[in-house]
């Protein structure tokens, strides 16, 4: 029996030697070679937010047909995805109690979630400042709490932290940028006054005494995840949202004496709040730079004030991404060095 390049099909244990008189190899040359069909990948700076959204949303549409998610709010007995599905099966209890240390650490003001604390560990007596609540450590738990449909816990921390955008700032009785967000909060209870107080840390209890450059990064970036997880549009077009973006964005995109589209932070302000020595560029504040100005570039209103911001976005996310390519991973310096090597002392022989 021929197959479809007229070759007869030889059971698995068959020799060459078997089917040589039936090899016709002349039908072979006679085939047209088959059409390549070669796509040019375009990089992710050229890509838009909303063609990566497709596959998430259709990895999201997946997930809910195969009961990965509850449906409508997705509660549950432990309050966690996946307890009330269609097709109701209870989740690893990892998962349950993972959700379960998610909720003890949740930090209420006047009766409403704003956050959870960085570290929620009993065993441990010195606290330090793990009960507060940090920007950048609470994204991860609002990002499951998006997911797990409950968007009024991030609505109501992006809204506090935008507040205190707005206090005045000192560390050591200098005053810092008006678009500093703070690295952490927490909430005193006074049970004799029933009042509740917002104190906000913005780098005077950090190891290193100094602002943190990514708080703001990250606060774009979840109002950003909030508003495509909702479909909430009304949040990020405030006049509070919109003017909160713009005085971050005036900070990172100010002129200086920098000559690279990168931004420079000081030791310590990065996403590890002490000093090790890595003052300059680190690549995690670059990443957060670059995804930070992309979310904001999506949100920004073309107004009169907007406007302009947009058009600095352009510019700085064209140069950051070919600076990133072309000139991040390479050791000037060192090149400098080996370019002025002496080549006599080395071509000279012993």
């Amino acid at each position: 029996m021929d197959g479809p390049l007229g070759l007869r099909k030889v059971g698995s244990y068959a020799s060459v030697a078997d089917a040589g008189d039936e090899l016709d190899l002349s039908r072979l040359l006679k085939k047209p070679p088959p059409k390549l069909s070669i796509e040019r990948q375009r990089s992710f700076e050229e890509r838009s937010l909303s063609e990566l959204s497709i596959s998430v949303r259709a990895l999201d549409a997946a997930a809910y047909d195969h009961g990965m998610f509850s449906p409508g709010m997705r509660s549950s007995g432990f309050d966690t995805p996946a307890s009330s599905a269609r097709n109701s099966f209870e989740p690893h209890p990892m998962v349950a109690e993972a959700w379960e240390a998610l909720r003890r650490s949740l930090v209420y003001l006047r009766g409403q979630p704003v956050g959870t604390i960085a570290a929620y560990d009993h065993a441990s007596e010195e606290i330090l400042n793990y009960d507060q609540v940090f920007v950048r450590d609470f994204v991860p738990s609002a990002l499951a709490f998006l997911m797990n449909g409950e968007p009024e816990i991030v609505k109501n921390f992006l809204l506090k932290t935008l507040h205190l955008q707005g206090w005045e700032k000192k560390v050591d009785r200098f005053k810092l940028g008006e678009g500093v967000m703070p690295a952490s909060f927490k909430v005193l209870h006074d049970p004799i006054r029933k009042t509740d107080t917002l104190i906000a840390d913005f780098g005077a209890s950090a190891i290193g005494r100094v602002a943190p450059v990514d708080s703001g990064f990250w606060w774009i970036i979840l109002l950003r995840a909030y508003t495509k997880s909702t479909g909430d549009l009304s949040l990020a077009e405030t006049p509070e949202c919109q003017k909160g973006m713009r005085l971050i964005l005036a900070l990172c995109l100010s002129e200086g004496f920098d000559t690279f589209p990168t931004l420079l932070c000081a030791d310590g302000c990065s996403m590890i709040d002490r000093r090790m020595g890595i003052y300059g560029y680190p690549i995690e504040i670059q990443a957060l730079f670059f995804m930070a100005l992309r979310c904001a570039l999506s949100m920004l209103k073309h107004d009169a004030e907007g406007k302009e911001f947009v058009e600095r976005i352009v510019k700085r996310l064209h140069a950051l991404s070919y600076h990133m390519r072309s000139y991040f991973w390479l050791d000037f310096q060192q090149l400098n060095d080996i370019y002025r090597w002496k080549t006599k002392s080395i071509l000279t022989p012993p």
